[in-house]
């Protein structure tokens, strides 16, 4: 028989709006396999108590009762129960050091943990993910964060500032709408020629790129490669009505330290401390930079603080803002000190004084780091995600936990992202041990 499913109310950030699962997803469990779902009230979930009660899912305080809890974002410490499975964003795959005293916690309680972020196919392709709206969110806000920024130097009637924060927009279609309309704008009337060519450049050409390059595709587009990039200032008569896009691959952000060697892409992915930066070029060619690629500290930086007072030797370069949608504290954008809030997204980095200024004005160059950027697109996000989750309920609810590893029956994909099972790192995880 299967057991209650208890779905729990964000609290790591005040922002927070999302959901595993939305009350179409609650009903369509409960219809279909009649399955029990409580729900831990909220005042800021985007959709109403009142929603999931009318799907049939009961409201309460806790979720003492549940054993299968289900959330999207990490879990405070002591919220954990003995024996429990809980299924969230956990962040402790890279060994996390601010996560570390929760799995610790989880450890010592005996509970399982599922991973979504861990859940794939035999090919590795992520299944159950919030990145494509992390790129739609990134690049709405970059774009309202360029305006805001040409405002302040002096270029109060830039087609940008008809853009909005994301979080501004009841949904998805209605900031498309108005971007449009920028777009159109663009078109028609063109850009000043102060600011000729406007370039934005994406690392990365996954889920959270192609979110990103779906906005930007709003505007009056056209993509150039990197090489091509690197000599269109030099072009005469640019049109003024156009803005070019660039997408950077692994082969374009780094080289191999021996300048005998031909870049691998598997052998980059094997041993990433064979290769150095290669992006740096391409940096003053740009004007907003889409940072959408995945990194950890084995890659080298793309941007650092050094190339960054180098870039301002020169006088106020071209570059005007940065989306950090990859978000790594002091990570492949060095000077991205930590993700931002959506209250307060954006900060001025000062490569002078090496220090970040929050808000839109100061000597440097802006960036948006928004931590939770699917957040801003609440409603969308949570019912595209809860839609590649949903058929994954019902094998959950029905699992014999208790059993050992080898026996545990799982769906592949939710098996290979169980990190934890009855409070022990599981074989594919047991890395994460040195980290502890």
């Amino acid at each position: 028989m299967s057991v209650k499913i208890g779905i729990r109310h964000e609290d790591k950030y005040a922002s927070e709006r999302r959901t595993p699962l939305t009350p179409r997803h609650v009903k369509m469990l409960k219809d279909k396999h009649d399955l029990e779902f409580v729900v831990q009230a909220s005042p800021k979930r985007i959709f109403k108590d009142e929603e999931y009660i009318e799907a049939g899912a009961r409201v309460a305080k806790n979720l003492s009762d549940c054993p299968v809890i289900m959330g999207v974002k990490e879990i405070p410490v002591d919220f954990f129960e003995k024996n429990k499975t809980y299924i969230f964003f956990s962040h402790v795959i890279k060994g996390q050091s601010y996560n570390m005293p929760m799995l610790k916690r989880m450890m010592e309680m005996g509970c399982n943990l599922i991973d979504y972020e861990k859940v794939a196919d035999e090919q590795g392709k992520r299944l159950i993910f919030f990145g494509k709206f992390a790129g739609l969110a990134g690049m709405i806000d970059s774009l309202w964060s360029l305006g805001q920024r040409l405002k302040l130097q002096g270029y109060t009637n830039n087609p940008f500032l008809k853009i909005k924060q994301s979080y501004h927009y009841d949904s998805l279609a209605e900031a498309k709408k108005e971007i449009s309309e920028a777009g159109r704008e663009i078109a028609e009337k063109g850009l000043p020629k102060e600011l000729l060519p406007l370039t934005i450049g994406f690392t990365g050409y996954g889920n959270v790129s192609m979110g990103a390059q779906e906005i930007a595709a709003m505007l009056p587009i056209k993509e150039i490669s990197p090489e091509k990039l690197l000599k269109l200032q030099e072009r005469k008569e640019l049109p003024n009505n156009i803005i070019y896009k660039t997408i950077f691959q692994e082969k374009h952000i780094s080289k191999p330290k021996n300048n005998s060697q031909k870049f691998e892409l598997q052998d980059y992915y094997n041993h990433p401390e064979k290769y150095e930066n290669n992006f740096e070029q391409y940096i003053p060619h740009l004007t907003i930079l889409m940072n959408c690629m995945y990194w950890d500290t084995r890659y080298p930086k793309i941007f650092t603080k050094e190339f960054a007072r180098k870039l301002y030797e020169n006088g106020e370069p071209r570059i005007k803002a940065i989306g950090d949608v990859t978000c790594d504290p002091d990570g492949s954008i060095e000077f991205t000190h930590k993700g931002t809030e959506i209250e307060d997204p954006v900060f001025v980095y000062n490569p002078y004084t090496g220090k970040p200024k929050m808000g839109f004005e100061g000597d440097g160059i802006l960036v948006m780091a928004v931590d939770i950027l699917p957040s801003e697109l609440p409603r969308d996000s949570s019912e595209a995600f809860g839609d590649a989750l949903v058929n994954f309920i019902k094998p959950i609810a029905d699992t014999d936990f208790s059993l050992g590893f080898e026996k545990l029956v799982l769906p592949a994909p939710i098996k290979k992202a169980t990190i934890l099972l009855n409070g022990r790192l599981t074989p594919e995880y047991e890395y994460i041990k040195e980290f502890l």
